[in-house]
């Protein structure tokens, strides 16, 4: 096969990334192409999704509606993509003096989200590292009574498909998808210039 184009988030694991990394390592030096969309550990050609950036922003845009009272579902401590984005959220209202927000660690799934959000206290806004968690606390809230964004507003990251069609409305950062996968793809494909784009 002539290329090979990796997606996703890499765990906090030295052995497994260093495993991976010879493997594309021997891939590369018989001649293929890598490209990876993610966290740029494997020494191939990368796009890295800004999501401390995308959580620093939603901080401060939740912050400018006057919350100061934030929880984060924070999913697993070791996968990477859910730890930069808790990151750049707690970082950015460290910035702006608000207090520490609580972190909640879990599933990256809904039932994580679900499970999580029953223990998000006096929290008037909670930040859910990707939007199933978020939804999964929306129906948490929603069986224990609790109103929202009248009691407590949920943020979430994504910007999922199926949001199109929840009520309420999902506060969310969404991140340009087709346009990654298709600068990995000619990243793998050598077709930088040709794109426009270059590494």
């Amino acid at each position: 096969m002539r290329a090979v184009l990796l997606a996703g988030s890499r765990v906090d694991d030295p052995h497994v990334t260093g495993r991976l990394r010879e493997e594309l390592g021997r891939y590369l030096d018989s001649g293929g192409r890598v490209a990876c969309v993610g966290q740029d550990l494997l020494d191939v050609d990368t796009v890295a999704p800004a999501n401390r950036e995308g959580a620093a922003d939603l901080a401060r845009s939740l912050a400018a509606l006057g919350h100061t009272r934030f929880a984060v579902l924070a999913g697993p401590p070791g996968l990477l993509t859910a730890a930069d984005r808790c990151a750049g959220f707690t970082g950015a209202l460290a910035e702006l003096g608000l207090p520490e927000p609580l972190v909640l660690h879990g599933p990256f799934d809904r039932d994580g989200g679900y499970e999580a959000a029953a223990r998000t206290g006096e929290a008037t806004c909670v930040f859910a590292v990707n939007d199933v968690m978020a939804v999964g606390a929306l129906a948490s809230y929603r069986d224990r009574g609790v109103r929202v964004p009248q009691d407590v507003s949920v943020a979430g990251f994504d910007d999922i498909t199926t949001l199109r069609d929840h009520v309420p409305a999902l506060t969310t950062v969404r991140l340009p998808l087709a346009d990654m996968g298709a600068r990995a793809l000619a990243m793998a494909l050598d077709l930088g210039e040709e794109a426009g784009w270059s590494g």
